[in-house]
């Protein structure tokens, strides 16, 4: 009867533990093996014999409990030896090193990173967003009281930038008063610190995000996706994304093994529905286009090194030719609208520099290197802290845009509170090359003047690409912001706005309308256009 009771408890022990792990039932994950090794070593020797003589107690094994052990022995293997003789880098190197794919070479940088517009410069980090949806979510008492923010992600939405984040519950007992779900998520636009949003119902009905981390039992997002199916199967990355419509849905990475027990690889993503539960499972290939991220960064990152690790076999002490990721990886859009892993890629013993950069499809994973030296993340924070080194400010994580043709590093800067104070903007060519300012224009304008003033040394080959104009001023007026004087002034012909800075040229502040000017500048989408070159034909001897 004890032994029954032993063996029952046991049982309990066991699908607890397992309701609570979710351990993958198949071939190359050893979480379950693990678990039944303790349950089947417990239940052979609870369920052993006493025998008791006046010196000692010793247990007799039953039959039943041999096999247990045996059975025990066999996992404990499988746990251990075999992962040993199927994954280990020294055996298998080649295999971890192919799996990133295979590995293009790019042509120009400038091809791929997306231009700038000032308007759609990312402004808003990661942090920043947390602290705006903070404040949203406490400026409603009742609603901070229940729920906290979850971690944001960043996506498109649309045509625009956004970090969205689901409000979750605070515990369990908050929970347990609403399991219908938490009210709806914040949305935070990356581009434009004022545009935060809390977002509590869709298409005329209240939003209910029942199936997330913090719930409880059957509603908590892993568990009601391994009881429906997907035990069997191994998932990462349950990250929260919306789509184009502002449905909420959780996206889920399928993968397999490929080298022995290691080398996760994504196959394709499992899409839950946040309010209903609902579950669908795409291939990479067929997953709907508002999903920005099928390749988890994990992963990425872990392929990336041992590309760069095994690029001579396992046995290489003098590292030669060995490459790694400088920093953590960015999320950065494209030229083509599409999402990649950004990261710097340095030589193995020389961290401080760059000798190419790396972008990744993140649904795809297609890899493209492009062999251009330069600074890394790390070195573009120092340098643009360093130009306002007295305030004490802190440069968010670089990302990288096209500006006029230019590889660019855009940052932010911090107080020690986390707001954003300056913007700063590093040439990822010449980490010297460096413009701040308080607004985002003012920092273009800073940058470009450096830049321009350092001639072609980012680049010799490079052609000058600017547009050059000669033509009369109809109208000029000056503006002062923050110390420095500011000249807008249009063109007889040309609809745009020019805007120049008395630093650009000293012929700025004595213009008047009726001048005759040669002006150059960069090619420009922009309504208010930054110009190079500033030239009064009507003030003194010119320049040719």
């Amino acid at each position: 009867m004890k032994k029954t009771v032993a063996v029952a408890v046991l049982l309990v022990i066991g699908f607890l533990i397992f309701y609570t792990a979710l351990p993958v039932l198949n071939y190359g994950f050893t979480g379950f093996a693990v678990i039944l090794i303790f349950i089947l070593v417990a239940a052979a020797f609870t369920t052993s014999d006493k025998i008791i003589t006046s010196k000692k107690v010793t247990l007799k094994l039953t039959k039943g409990g041999k096999i247990a052990l045996g059975i025990a022995l066999v996992l404990f293997l499988y746990a251990t030896l075999l992962p040993l003789f199927t994954s280990a880098p020294i055996f298998r190197n080649q295999d971890y090193r192919e799996m990133i794919g295979k590995v293009k070479t790019g042509d120009k940088m400038t091809n791929h990173i997306a231009p700038i517009s000032i308007n759609k410069v990312r402004v808003v980090d990661e942090n920043l967003a947390y602290l705006l949806g903070e404040k949203i979510l406490g400026s409603d008492p009742a609603l901070g009281s229940k729920s906290e923010l979850g971690e944001f992600f960043i996506q498109k939405v649309g045509d625009d930038l956004y970090w969205v984040a689901p409000l979750l519950h605070s515990g369990f007992f908050k929970w347990l008063n609403n399991s219908d779900g938490t009210e709806g998520y914040v949305m935070v636009s990356a581009t434009n610190e004022r545009d935060v949003k809390l977002v509590q119902n869709l298409n005329g009905k209240d939003l209910k995000i029942k199936y997330q981390p913090e719930a409880y039992f059957g509603s908590q997002i892993e568990r009601h996706t391994y009881f429906n199916g997907y035990a069997t199967t191994g998932l990462a990355d349950f990250n929260f994304e919306i789509d184009d419509t502002g449905k909420p849905f959780w996206v889920a990475t399928k993968y397999e093994k490929k080298v022995g027990f290691a080398g996760d690889d994504a196959t394709g993503v499992v899409l839950i529905d946040a309010q209903t539960g609902a579950i669908n499972e795409y291939t990479i290939a067929n997953t709907p286009k508002w999903v920005d991220r099928i390749q988890p960064i994990s992963f990425v990152v872990e392929q990336m090194n041992d590309w760069g690790e095994y690029v001579h076999g396992y046995w290489n002490w003098a590292n030669t030719d060995k490459l790694m990721i400088t920093e953590d990886l960015t999320l950065v859009y494209g030229e083509d609208g599409r999402s990649y892993w950004y990261t710097g890629v340095s030589s193995v013993g020389k961290e401080e520099s760059a000798v190419g950069f790396a972008l990744i499809d993140t649904r795809t994973k297609e890899t493209t290197i492009y062999h251009q030296s330069g600074a890394t993340e790390y070195a573009a924070q120092s340098s643009a802290e360093g130009k306002v080194q007295e305030k004490g400010y802190k440069a968010s994580l670089p990302v990288p845009y096209t500006i006029n043709g230019i590889p660019t590093y855009v940052m932010t800067l911090k107080d020690g509170g986390g707001l954003v104070k300056m913007y700063a903007m590093v040439s990822i060519g010449d980490y010297t090359i460096v413009g701040v300012g308080n607004t985002m224009r003012e920092t273009l304008m800073s940058y470009k003047n450096v830049y321009n003033m350092a001639g072609n040394r980012i680049n010799p080959d490079d052609k000058d690409t600017r547009t050059v104009l000669s033509t009369v001023v109809t109208r000029i007026q000056s503006d002062i912001k923050n110390g420095n004087s500011f000249y807008y002034f249009t063109l007889n012909g040309n609809p745009k706005i020019f805007i120049g800075s008395s630093q650009l040229s000293n012929e700025l502040p004595v213009t008047v309308v009726g001048d005759s000017v040669r002006i150059s500048y960069d090619t420009d989408n922009e309504e208010v256009i930054d110009v190079s070159t500033f030239d009064n034909l009507k003030l003194g001897v010119k320049k040719k």
